[in-house]
């Protein structure tokens, strides 16, 4: 089976001084990936990465299909993150099932022929994030559950933006090709996220934000150093961040993000930082 899948070609740093905002949300911002009893996926041009969602309830969801990636199957040259952001639910991949609660990732190597997704309360459904991207390694598929995660706490209080980052996809935890993945979550009374701002030119970067009340946003700020833009970000937005670009964020109440990375290294901190006081 084959689900729906949206294509977003993205944008050059040269570019964003004439785009007005529709047009930085229309290249930047995935709205709509989580839908009751729907699955969705989203293609970039940016290192050709795919986000999905998906939100099964009283059947599951089926996926497999690799007519919208040019392959017979869907992960015949890609590997996928599936993380669990809402109720208790299950993959099975060719068969194997795996149990997913809150906050556990599940990593699908190359070659899975068949990937089906379901909740067990239908009432209160798992609610499936997913990156994919293209792979040149056999991995085998493993869970991490939140408790197999490397946490690294982050951040100060007294800058409002001390945080928990947990490693799921990641050398130090369980190998992949090319692919990162993991959650942060922000400790009580801070709002920043990814501080200080920086770029990593070696690899890009996907956010989703979750777990905000409805009526909250974060603020997200992205673009070169010197030429900014923000999006306004709800529950189960995602921002495509490319290698040019700085990523960080503000909320307006509590909130947290899954980020998905893939580019030429799996050097987490490879990266250039930037001073506040020189964006502009």
């Amino acid at each position: 089976m084959t689900a729906p899948m949206r294509v977003i070609y993205g944008a050059s740093p040269a570019d964003i001084p004439g785009m007005d905002t529709a047009r930085l949300r229309a290249e930047f911002l995935v709205e709509g990936l989580f839908t009751a009893g729907a699955i969705e996926f989203v293609y970039t041009h940016v290192d050709r990465m795919i986000l999905g969602g998906a939100v099964p309830t009283t059947r599951p969801l089926p996926f497999g299909g690799g007519e919208a990636v040019g392959t017979p199957h869907f992960l015949d040259a890609r590997e996928m993150g599936i993380a669990n952001l809402g109720g208790a639910g299950a993959v099975v991949v060719d068969g194997e099932r795996f149990a997913l609660g809150p906050r556990d990732v599940l990593y699908v190597g190359r070659g899975a022929k068949a990937v089906e997704l379901s909740s067990d309360d239908a009432k209160k459904p798992a609610r499936f994030y997913i990156n994919s991207v293209p792979a040149g390694a056999d991995i085998p598929h493993r869970l991490v559950t939140k408790a197999q995660s490397k946490p690294l706490e982050l951040g100060e209080e007294k800058r409002a933006n001390k945080r928990t980052l947990r490693m799921y996809i990641h050398p130090e935890v369980t190998p992949s090709c090319l692919l990162l993945m993991g959650i942060t979550d922000l400790a009580p009374g801070s709002v920043w996220n990814t501080m200080p701002p920086h770029l990593h030119e070696r690899r890009m970067e996907a956010y989703c934000y979750f777990d905000l009340a409805p009526d909250d946003r974060v603020i997200h700020l992205m673009g070169r150093p010197d030429e900014t833009r923000s999006l306004i970000v709800a529950d189960g937005d995602c921002v495509i961040s490319p290698a040019w670009s700085i990523h960080m964020g503000s909320g307006t109440g509590p909130y947290a993000f899954v980020w998905g990375m893939t580019g030429e290294n799996q050097a987490y901190n490879d990266v250039a930082p930037v001073k506040v006081a020189e964006l502009r």
